[in-house]
């Protein structure tokens, strides 16, 4: 297989070809079918005859090698097999990674539900809770195939990609290397002040949109960007609004996690940090996508001026936020 033919059909992939490759694995579809809110894989949920409906993801090409996704997979079914709601691959034929021509996939159960109410503290406590037991589960082995959350992958790497291939609009460019180079040096300041904490097996993107809830039940979904990194990744995206806002959701995110596992508060110098990360990041990502057709179509604004002009502005926010004392916290 080479890497041109799979992201030619990655690209290419149509509704016939994927009944087609479940039917092939023994699905007896129905011809029910919804593509669902997913831009780095495709996802799909499909119906099947007197039965409930399955989700099957088809992953992206040269993203993650094969031993990466088994390592998310072997990952996300230890957490089910402790009866942490994490929502597995379905083990089909022994195997949760199947190939089909140039298609890599995995099959997963469908779970219905809808984004969590952060205003919500007991749902927040509850959400506390259950970081902290996929916390316990993710020290106790290192991941082999997965990469950590650094400054570098997520920020130098961010800005070099930008920067080489042009994307930033010439009326921005130096305004955007400056403001870069600044968030940068604070991040750097913020790992410094928080010391030497420690990495672990993460979610790595647990944020709003990867919590179904159901009635009082949550369903955990998408660990495809589980990697190492500082356990407050898994907490920090459910904090929104000023300082004010996010101190009593702080609080009842970590009266839930400690209720399970220990945190070192030297992490939450690494909030804003990390969120700086993020945003470095998620531009990056999507210049890296932006060949996708299925990107220009979600995110025709990208590449406007007005885009930059907020992105500048939002990384010029966060190199003051950095500056600022970290969110307080009463140890319970």
């Amino acid at each position: 297989m080479t890497g041109d033919a799979a992201a030619l059909a990655f690209s290419d992939l149509h509704p016939d070809d994927i009944l087609t490759t479940l039917s092939e694995m023994g699905f007896a579809c129905d011809g029910r079918f919804l593509a669902l809110n997913s831009y780095e894989n495709r996802v799909y949920q499909v119906g099947i005859e007197d039965d409930k409906p399955i989700v099957a993801k088809f992953y992206r090409p040269q993203r993650w090698s094969d031993d990466a996704i088994l390592e998310e997979h072997a990952f996300a079914l230890d957490l089910a097999s402790q009866e942490i709601p994490v929502i597995p691959p379905l083990e089909l034929a022994g195997k949760t990674l199947h190939h089909s021509g140039h298609h890599r996939l995995a099959v997963y159960a469908c779970r219905g539900g809808r984004a969590p109410d952060l205003d919500n503290f007991d749902l927040l406590t509850q959400l506390g809770r259950l970081v902290a037991r996929i916390h316990l589960e993710g020290e106790t082995r290192r991941f082999l195939h997965r990469p950590t959350i650094d400054i570098h992958s997520y920020g130098v790497a961010s800005l070099e990609y930008l920067l080489d291939n042009d994307f930033i609009p010439d009326d921005n460019c130096d305004a955007y290397e400056s403001v870069a180079e600044l968030v940068l040096d604070g991040v750097e300041a913020c790992f410094e002040r928080s010391g030497h904490v420690r990495e672990i097996r993460l979610h790595g993107d647990f944020h709003p949109g990867n919590v179904l809830v159901t009635r009082d039940q949550l369903h955990i979904v998408d660990l495809d960007d589980a990697r190492h990194g500082p356990a407050v990744q898994d907490l920090w995206m459910f904090l929104s609004g000023d300082r004010d806002e996010q101190t009593p959701q702080l609080t009842a995110l970590l009266e839930g996690y400690q209720s399970f596992r220990s945190f070192d508060a030297r992490e939450l110098h690494l909030v804003e940090a990390l969120r700086s990360l993020r945003i470095m990041h998620y531009a990056a990502w999507l210049a890296r996508r932006w060949e996708d057709p299925a990107f220009k179509l979600a995110f025709p604004w990208f590449d406007s001026r007005r885009y930059w002009d907020d992105h500048v502005l939002a990384l010029r926010e966060q190199v003051a936020l950095m500056q600022e004392p970290p969110l307080e916290w009463r140890d319970f």
